[in-house]
């Protein structure tokens, strides 16, 4: 029997857009094409702006710790990013993993139940952020916008988040490769590393934003000592060629450690044939940082909605609230354009020090940090084996399904569970601390497009990587596609 919650949602079900699943599978040629296509849609939308919103407003933009990891860029039409798809996420998981609701995944009619209350939470979410971003004051104070405006910024808002949310759900029914979460995240942070690279905006008189660029700039300047150790380490969340160091190195310890993996020997119950099940360190993937960061977005976000709206509070609740949330200051430079960020409580300890300077200025905030971050990357870890089917339980099930058994041991579920028991929950929860060590540790070094989202990044280019040779193994040997799970 469903959860009371989810079938609350069930009624609403038949009013949410649904893409149906192709008929036939289509070709890898078609795959490429829808997946290309939608990232071509998507990269348009992050480049057209948002229609009424002041001259200035634009420019300044409190939410610009997250935008790697949301894949949104301010003052245009992926202004929302992923946001409310990530959030409605963490929301089931939360209360999954609380225990707030049952569902048994293995159940198809409880599992599409489900899916479509996530998908009920994320149109929600993508109505209540829009409204929060222009009630909250991102656009300006609303009586300079005026109700016409307002009106004119929150359609956009919705639009366009309904379109990111149905180009997710295209390639999740198949007409693509992968996920468009995965997609949007890869596509942002990559954007985000090629321009601190090779951005030409100033970032002084005599050196451009981007950090290789200006290391060449300094090599033939004026004072070319002091312009290149400039481009080595620069202030507040400049691009620098430490950061890009940082980036590198990042990269590769993820490709090595992606492929540490215990193999556990299995055989055919009726051919006795030898194979390995293997079970990575990383079992969980990137799934864990995805969920912490999506959690520290929403409560940077709230934090802000709070002080801009109650910042004069001097007392009650709403002043507590303030306080408990964070307290934001101008922290740009002088001369430069204004930037708030959170000095003060939950959404400072949630927000990493950018740079080694930073960790210098703030080094509580980022121990707090760094534990927050390794602490609920293992916890979410552990939860999302058994929400996504990758438990001791549905692993044993799947071989036993497959005909396989492992040598000495009966063909029991129970029996077989139990031997798993040993390895995935461990697993899961050294893979999410591990992980949440290197977002936390990149982001103190100023690793370009932040530590998550290299993370993130290199993760997905792994994934699609397999993705691409097993579909085009599947394309001309149709018959490992059941093998490789691509039916």
């Amino acid at each position: 029997m469903a959860s009371k919650f989810l079938l609350l949602f069930k009624p609403f079900q038949r009013f949410i857009f649904e893409v149906k699943k192709p008929a036939r599978k289509p070709s890898f040629k078609k795959k490429i094409a829808w997946t290309f296509g939608i990232l071509a849609i998507y990269l348009t939308m992050l480049n057209i702006p948002i229609v009424g919103i002041p001259a200035g407003e634009d420019n300044k933009d409190p939410f610009f710790a997250m935008r790697a990891i949301l894949a949104s860029q301010r003052g245009t039409l992926a202004e929302l990013g992923i946001g409310p798809i990530v959030t409605a996420g963490l929301i089931m998981q939360l209360l999954v993993g609380s225990q707030i609701i049952k569902v048994d995944f293995t159940n198809s009619e409880e599992r599409a139940l489900y899916t479509g209350t996530q998908k009920i939470l994320a149109v929600l979410m993508t109505i209540f952020e829009a409204l929060a971003y222009i009630l909250g004051g991102a656009y300006g104070a609303r009586e300079e916008l005026g109700i016409q405006n307002i009106m004119l910024i929150l359609v956009q808002l919705l639009v366009a988040g309904f379109i990111i949310l149905l180009m997710d759900e295209v390639i999740q029914k198949g007409y693509g490769m992968g996920s468009g979460i995965s997609l949007f995240i890869a596509a942002s942070v990559s954007f985000n590393i090629f321009d601190g690279m090779f951005s030409l905006k100033d970032y002084t008189d005599t050196q451009s934003r981007g950090c290789v660029i200006a290391f060449f700039q300094g090599l033939f300047g004026d004072n070319p000592g002091q312009e290149v150790a400039d481009a080595f380490s620069r202030v507040g969340r400049n691009p620098d060629l430490i950061g890009l160091l940082a980036t590198i190195v990042v990269f590769a310890i993820v490709i090595y450690v992606d492929s540490v993996k215990i193999e556990i020997p299995v055989q055919h119950s009726q051919y006795k044939m030898p194979a390995r099940y293997p079970i990575k360190f990383l079992y969980t993937s990137n799934i864990p940082v995805i969920l912490v960061s999506a959690l520290f977005a929403n409560i940077y976000f709230v934090s802000n909605l709070m002080f801009t709206n109650w910042e004069k509070e001097e007392s009650g609740f709403k002043y507590f609230f303030v306080n408990f949330f964070g307290r934001w200051e101008n922290v740009a430079d002088t001369g430069q354009q204004e930037q708030l960020a959170p000095t003060s409580g939950l959404a400072s300890w949630t927000t990493a020090p950018y740079g080694p300077e930073q960790v210098a200025q703030h080094p509580v905030n980022a121990i707090i940090y760094l534990f927050l971050m390794i602490a609920l990357c293992g916890i979410f870890s552990r939860i999302w084996i058994d929400t996504a089917g990758m438990s001791s339980k549905n692993v044993a099930k799947q071989l036993l399904d497959a005909n396989m058994q492992i040598p000495g041991f009966r063909r029991n579920p129970r029996i077989v569970e139990r031997y798993l028991e040993r390895y995935i929950p461990t697993a899961a929860w050294l893979g999410g601390f591990f992980i949440g060590v290197l977002a936390a540790v990149a982001d103190f070094l100023g690793a370009l497009g932040t530590g998550t989202g290299i993370l993130l990044t290199t993760g997905i280019l792994r994934q699609y990587y397999e993705i691409f040779a097993s579909e085009q193994v599947s394309e001309t040997v149709p018959a490992l596609a059941g093998f490789l799970g691509l039916q």
